[in-house]
């Protein structure tokens, strides 16, 4: 285990100062750990939290090297970053999480996806390709509706298209990625599994997922699971396996499909916090950002348990609106017992783009869902 870290100059390093860092540092204060932040932008929302805040890029292999050479520990929280720097900082001996091979296959969904082929783990048939034209190509042995992922730089939906007519076909743009059979799901589901140097495994109670009809990102994520025990057992299980064929040191949130016909396949992973554990920090006992700080630093992982239901409500920026960020409506909600509001502090808006999210805990799942869509829409996200 990491010793002499509390109030001393050990430095924790972390790449990526979004949303997802500023919620770490919630921790690093309240353990009194040191850190330092890189970030591109110079608002990131991580920028107040951390002890030291750098403006720099996360993909320049010089710019990471210097950042980290004197850090202790490094981590990130977005994986577009050098992964070479961070292969050559561990091979000088940096403690690097999560593991920077893991994270190269992770970066490319088309690796991930054959990953998941030669290591026997569950997921949707799929077919690499590298150009528009051998999607046109493919569509002959291709039935609609089929998936199109972009190979590296989609995220909350972009670098997806559902193709179900020759107008989807043609959306889709001249890049290397691959094709993926359309699930027909009863469910989509989140594991996050945190694992430390020592070996310590834990899972958070499994979480279901609601989408946007139309922007294809999560809309509401909802905990207890209705999934029965048996299921949620074997979802645990492919998630602790999948994150042990990775060797993640840290957190791997991963999101499952449950079939109609009772299957379970892996979608997509991310190691390191993930939207669809913001509900931990008001609804279990250790939030998933204390526990990957406590993974990344051989700390003893904390209690995983539930202490009530929680739904948590993305709040993204509203149709229309682009700029200088503007909150309306919440002046009512802070009254509301459970009901738990974070802004990320980003100062520009665009529509969907994820601004902040509110969490409600209640007795049980049915009231803390009517509340959050209700909290949800009582907050507009507009611009000046």
């Amino acid at each position: 285990m990491a010793k002499n870290i509390f109030s001393t100059d050990y430095t924790l390093g972390i790449l990526g100062g979004g949303q997802l860092g500023k919620m770490m540092l919630y921790t690093t204060r309240k353990f009194d750990i040191r850190t330092k932040v890189l970030d591109p932008s110079v608002d990131a929302p991580a920028q107040f939290g951390a002890s030291e805040f750098q403006v720099g890029s996360l993909q320049d292999y010089d710019t990471v090297m210097t950042f980290a050479s004197d850090c202790d520990s490094i981590c990130i929280e977005i994986e577009a970053v050098n992964v070479q720097a961070l292969k050559d900082l561990r091979a000088r001996g940096k403690k690097v999480y999560p593991n920077p091979d893991s994270l190269e296959l992770i970066k490319d969904k088309t690796k991930q996806k054959q990953f998941y082929a030669n290591h026997n783990i569950p997921t949707a048939r799929f077919e690499m390709v590298s150009s528009k034209a051998e999607v046109q190509a493919a569509c002959n042995h291709w039935h609609s509706p089929f998936v199109w992922k972009a190979a590296t730089g989609g995220y909350d939906g972009f670098g997806v298209v559902v193709c179900r007519n020759e107008d989807d076909v043609q959306n889709i743009p001249d890049t290397p990625g691959m094709l993926e059979e359309f699930v027909d799901f009863d469910l989509e589901v989140s594991v996050i599994v945190a694992r430390n140097e020592s070996g310590d495994v834990k899972t958070f109670p499994i979480a279901d997922q609601e989408f946007h009809p139309t922007a294809n990102q999560v809309e509401y994520v909802l905990c207890p699971s209705v999934l029965s025990a048996e299921m949620q057992k074997k979802a645990e299980d492919i998630a602790i396996n999948t994150a042990e064929a990775y060797d993640i040191c840290g957190l791997l949130a991963v999101e499952l499909f449950i079939t109609k016909d009772g299957e379970i396949l892996v979608n997509e992973v991310a190691p390191r916090p993930h939207n669809s554990g913001h509900h931990t920090i008001e609804a279990c006992y250790t939030s998933q950002f204390e526990q990957y700080v406590r993974a990344v630093l051989d700390l003893p992982l904390g209690c995983t348990e539930l202490k009530a239901a929680g739904v948590m409500a993305n709040l993204v920026g509203s149709e229309g609106y682009r700029g200088d960020v503007v909150y309306q409506g919440y002046d009512e909600l802070l009254g509301e017992p459970g009901v738990n509001i974070h802004i990320y502090g980003k100062p520009q808006t665009r529509p969907f783009r994820k601004m902040g999210h509110v969490t409600v805990i209640a007795k049980n799942r049915d009231e803390a869902r009517k509340r959050a869509e209700w909290a949800k829409n009582s907050i507009l996200v507009k611009s000046k």
